[in-house]
């Protein structure tokens, strides 16, 4: 009877020979970067879901919507777990986190806790006042350069810098009430401090859930640390806590002590919550996880549009035409106008489908057996559903290699970031779906539209084409953007106070 029900199963999905009990391991340490193999295999096999055997652990990677809606709204019960490894166990402190831990009670009552008293619409309009004041600091720090600047770089800018230090700065206002860690630069910029702390915070990002061997061999970390990136990690984290620890327990301090009594922002009310309580190891925890989840996929988006846009003039032109038309040019944009700028929406969930900020999605982990498209997927495996190979699928989108916003215009109606068919990954669906889907929309639209509106953005004299190449090891643009920056509006906009 075994036999039969064994030969019944439904087969694994396609992918490469494995060797016994290590299975592709060696194949996959001589093909660095991992994401790349992966995506070239796919090809090559003409699949759109595949399985390769780490050790004991399947990995199926899937770069079709209609499989990816199985697994994540069909199958979604089964679906909806994450993987227990090094790297996200350690940048979790041990699961205390919502987007890194496992299904579990734990999980739940942080991901509640984000839902209604972190990351709601209320909440979001009630830390408004804090974006606005670091839109408009942002519009007078690039005016400003652009003035005392201009005899040094003639005018040319690294928008990476700038799009960077806005994604930092604004998650640092809405945690911890403050534009810096330090003092910040002479320029009003970011100091030494940021610096280090965005560094760490990027290191953490790709190696967390980064095909570390010790994630598919545990039992490697009692001998070695095999490829590195234990030690990695932890060294980052250290960095990283080193600036955001303190803060957190002088906070903590203050409010004990009766020194602050009124919540200005995130960190406050984490503190504050009663029901459930939570102590200062998973405040911690939860301010690391939203910060990684949040710094780095804002500037890599609008990085990217800016760069698509200064390439097709016509393009840029149509985003400018759009913020004069419903905006002006007498005044500011502001968060109320986001609404009714569609085109600029469209620029920005183009750069979202051609250029996502990391190949796959945080990985999902079976919690049963399961059959998916006619496949076998056993309990354990690692779901790893592929934003680039979603956005850039020939069979859902035309010309999928060409950035065209106008491909997401819909007669009028508005256009939405999110996109649940799971044609393309923005902000995912289902249970694992990113609750900060408001306010990413909200942060990345506004930063598109303020450096639109406020400034012109050319190729450098000595420049015929911006560089669309992407980093060999990350989906980041391989050379930071640089572009010649002009003010486009009334002077006296940009004299903010």
């Amino acid at each position: 009877m075994r036999y039969i029900a064994y030969e019944s199963r439904p087969p694994l999905p396609p992918g490469p020979n494995s060797l016994p009990y290590i299975g592709s391991l060696i194949t996959m340490l001589r093909n660095k970067p991992t994401f790349r193999w992966i995506d070239r295999m796919m090809d090559e096999m003409n699949t759109n879901i595949l399985c390769i055997r780490i050790g004991s652990v399947h990995l199926i990677p899937v770069r079709d919507p209609m499989i990816a809606r199985e697994f994540l709204k069909d199958k979604d019960e089964i679906s909806s777990s994450r993987p227990d490894c090094m790297s996200s166990y350690l940048t979790s402190d041990g699961y205390l986190n919502t987007y890194l831990a496992p299904m579990g009670d734990h999980w739940k009552k942080m991901r509640k806790i984000l839902s209604s008293d972190i990351l709601s619409l209320i909440r979001l309009k009630w830390l408004q006042n804090k974006r606005d004041e670091e839109a408009d600091y942002l519009v007078r720090y690039i005016y400003n350069r652009c003035q005392t600047n201009v005899e040094v770089t003639k005018g040319v800018m690294n928008v990476r810098v700038i799009v960077q230090q806005y994604a930092n700065t604004i998650i640092r206002k809405m945690i911890f009430g403050r534009r810096y860690l330090g003092k910040g630069s002479a320029d009003g910029g970011p100091g030494d401090e940021d610096i280090e702390h965005a560094d760490s915070l990027a290191t953490i990002a790709a190696y967390v859930f980064g095909f570390c061997v010790t994630d598919y061999f545990p039992w490697l970390r009692w001998i070695t640390d095999f490829d590195g990136h234990e030690k990695i990690i932890r060294d980052s984290l250290l960095t990283a806590r080193k600036y955001q620890d303190p803060l957190i327990d002088e906070r903590i301090k203050q409010w004990k002590d009766g020194v602050r009594t009124k919540e200005y922002d995130l960190l406050d009310v984490f503190i504050n919550l009663e029901n459930p309580q939570l102590n200062a190891a998973t405040i911690k925890a939860q301010i690391l996880d939203l910060i990684l989840g949040s710094f780095d996929n804002m500037s890599n988006n609008v990085e990217w549009a800016m760069a698509e846009m200064i390439n097709e003039p016509m393009i840029f032109a149509k985003a400018v035409h759009e913020l004069d038309s419903m905006v002006g040019k007498d005044r500011l944009v502001q968060e109320s106008d986001l609404v009714n700028l569609n085109y600029i929406k469209s620029c920005v969930k183009e750069a979202l489908r051609l250029h996502p900020v990391s190949a796959f999605g945080l990985p999902h982990m079976s919690t049963k057996d399961t059959t998916v498209s006619g496949y076998f997927i056993p309990k354990g495996s690692h779901i790893l559903v592929s934003r680039m190979g979603l956005g850039r699928n020939p069979e859902v989108w035309d010309d999928p290699l060409t950035y065209n916003p106008d491909r997401h215009m819909n007669d009028g109606k508005e256009v939405v970031l999110t996109d649940h068919n799971l044609n393309m990954i923005s902000f995912s669906t289902g249970r694992r779906g990113c609750p900060a889907v408001n306010f990413g929309t909200t942060m990345t639209v506004m930063l598109l539209a303020r450096l639109v509106q406020g400034f012109t953005w050319e190729m450098p004299p000595s420049e015929t084409q911006v560089d669309l190449k992407e980093n060999l090891q990350s989906l980041w643009k391989a050379k930071p953007l640089f572009a010649l920056v002009r003010p486009r509006l009334p002077h006296h906009l940009y004299e903010l106070k």
